[in-house]
């Protein structure tokens, strides 16, 4: 019996092990794909898919005219799929779905768009005369400047001028420049003349309110007791009257000293119809001195309008009686210097015929031009001798259509240079409204004879005279050119400006940055709101050197690495940026 029921247990165990062994064990299905959104460059670019599975798979491309990819088709295990595409020239965004099925039943989406490409060299071909060119003129392209006037600090010469813009943005770009909206000046500065730092602008409607409008300043600095360098800004008041401004800093907070004008008809010995444009100096004893004036000519060839004064020890008031300068011609725009001893005094001539000239060895001056004279003893009428003229009206050089004239003489880096006004940009800004822009030149002067030989406007403008550093922080209100009407807003310190994204694309350009010693390997910039910025360098063509994203309300400032090659050498950097509420504040390179 016992065997019997051994046996029955051996087989039924026996039947058991068999129907398990051949039973199928199921296998869980496999499929991975290591990305589910792709964005492609406008310019085109490869990237790479790894695709992981049990099972024979294929891909679905319902966009194989624009996105080639290295197979289709692959069986299990790991595989790379490289995706391709090339320039999207469509005018739009592209995008499409890839399907990833496997045999088992499994299948992956990959999304992949490429972003529209736009020819930026074609986008920004006719937004300035300065973006696209070698041009350095005018100084800033992105508003109307005028009536410069300038002061060398640290390093740097600052330039301060009439808020055209003001006026534009006032009457737009089928009104006309009468003036009379005007009442903030403009500042900007460099150190090379070429690449141009705008600080924005005082608001002289807030600074001295009882002022009715700001024009034609002119500036001078002296060291004071108090161990700070003082600034001294005066400026037309309108028509009828000087007024001035003081700062210990070139960008200010600026503070109005007197509460009232420093000259106007209520000041003894001021006889013209038109006590404005003042031209300021300091000489070489640190005397000041204030020249002004304007009005209806007592005679064409001599309008008895130019005016003289000593400025007292403190420069807001007056330390002499007021004297006449017997400048021929004469118009308006008074602008003094000091050159080995001898004043120098520029003014701007009339537009009347020279029917009365009596000098046989000098031209007669050519019409609204800068001519000069000079003296020993500038309160004595009989010592200023008439010289030349050295400066011709911009519409006569053809930069732009004739303008009146408005220029400052100075010296930088031991060369002399004029800035000026012409009409650069109303092509650019679809006007005609006699909107003016500063231009600047390299001239000669010959100090030993305080000799000024004619010098002409032009687009060119003056060489650089060092490169920039693109390894230290730079301001992105410094520019050598920009994509036209790109908008800055003052934040934080008084002189700083921050760029202001749109929608559109913008580029702001710099000249001359020095790579020639470094190559670098990471782009950082302070920024603030949802934006980006693509970085090119020597021109706008081809796929960014580096491109970063910001998407933070704060200001913060973010740093990318730098993939692609780049030669050493001295380049222009092109900055394109966008977002509507993008801020671009500073930038630099690291290596």
């Amino acid at each position: 019996m016992r065997n019997i029921l051994t046996t029955k247990t051996l087989g039924i165990l026996f039947w058991a092990v068999t129907l398990v062994s051949c039973k199928k064990v199921d296998v869980e299905s496999q499929l991975t794909v290591s990305e589910t959104e792709i964005s492609f460059s406008e310019e085109g670019e490869t990237a790479e898919i790894t695709i992981t599975g049990n099972a024979d798979w294929t891909i679905n491309n319902p966009a194989s005219s624009w996105l080639e990819l290295s197979q289709t088709t692959g069986t299990s295990g790991t595989t790379n799929v490289q995706l391709t595409t090339g320039l999207n020239a469509t005018g739009f965004t592209r995008s499409t779905i890839l399907t990833v099925t496997s045999d088992n039943g499994q299948s992956r989406r990959v999304t992949c768009s490429q972003l529209m490409y736009e020819n930026l060299e074609e986008k920004f071909a006719n937004v300035s005369p300065k973006l696209m060119s070698d041009n350095t003129n005018p100084l800033l392209d992105f508003m109307f400047t005028a009536d410069p006037t300038a002061v060398v600090y640290d390093g740097r010469m600052y330039v301060y001028a009439t808020n055209d813009h003001q006026q534009y943005e006032h009457v737009g770009k089928d009104g006309k420049n009468s003036y009379g909206h005007i009442r903030t000046l403009v500042m900007m500065s460099s150190d090379d003349m070429v690449n141009w730092t705008y600080h924005g602008l005082i608001n002289t409607a807030e600074v001295a309110p009882w002022t009715a409008l700001s024009w034609a300043p002119s500036i001078t600095s002296r060291l004071e007791a108090d161990g700070k360098t003082h600034f001294y800004l005066y400026y037309s008041n309108g028509g009828v009257a000087c007024a001035v401004l003081t700062a210990t800093s070139p960008v200010g907070p600026w503070s109005d000293p007197l509460g009232k004008n420093i000259i106007d008809h209520s000041v003894p010995g001021v006889d013209v119809e038109n006590p404005f444009d003042p031209g300021v100096v300091i000489d070489d004893q640190g005397t000041g001195w204030l020249s002004f004036g304007a009005g209806t000519p007592k005679t064409e060839y001599m309008p008895d309008n130019a005016r003289i004064v000593k400025l007292g020890a403190d420069m807001i008031s007056l330390a002499s009686d007021i004297s006449k300068i017997p400048a021929p011609y004469f118009n308006e725009a008074s602008d003094l210097n000091v050159i080995n001893g001898t004043w120098v005094y520029s003014y701007c001539t009339s537009w009347a015929e020279r029917t009365e000239w009596p000098y046989s060895d000098i031209d007669k001056p050519t019409a609204c031009n800068i001519s000069y004279m000079t003296s020993k003893t500038p309160l004595d009428p009989d010592s200023w001798k008439y010289r030349d003229n050295y400066f011709k009206n911009t519409g006569d050089v053809n930069v732009g259509p004739l303008s009146n004239n408005h220029t400052h003489l100075l010296k930088f880096k031991e060369k002399y240079y004029i800035t000026y006004h012409a009409m650069y940009l109303q092509d650019y800004f679809g006007t005609t409204g006699g909107f003016r822009n500063v231009g600047i030149e390299e001239m000669q002067v010959d100090e030993e004879n305080v000799n000024i030989p004619m010098v002409k406007a032009t687009f060119e403008g003056p060489s650089q005279l060092n490169p920039l550093n693109p390894f230290i922080l730079q301001q992105a209100e410094t520019t050598a050119g920009t994509s036209g009407q790109v908008q800055f807003e003052a934040v934080g310190n008084p002189g700083n400006m921050v760029a202001k994204g749109k929608a559109d694309k913008q580029c702001l350009m710099v000249r001359g940055a020095d790579f020639s010693k470094q190559i670098p390997t990471k782009f950082e910039a302070r920024v603030k709101g949802k934006g980006k910025i693509d970085v090119y360098v020597n021109n706008l063509e081809g796929t960014p050197l580096v491109s970063l994203t910001s998407d933070g309300n704060d200001w913060t400032t973010l740093a990318e690495k730098i993939e692609r090659t780049m030669d050493k050498g001295v380049v222009n950097i092109y900055f394109v940026f966008n977002g509507e509420d993008f801020l671009f504040d500073e930038w630099k390179f690291i290596y």
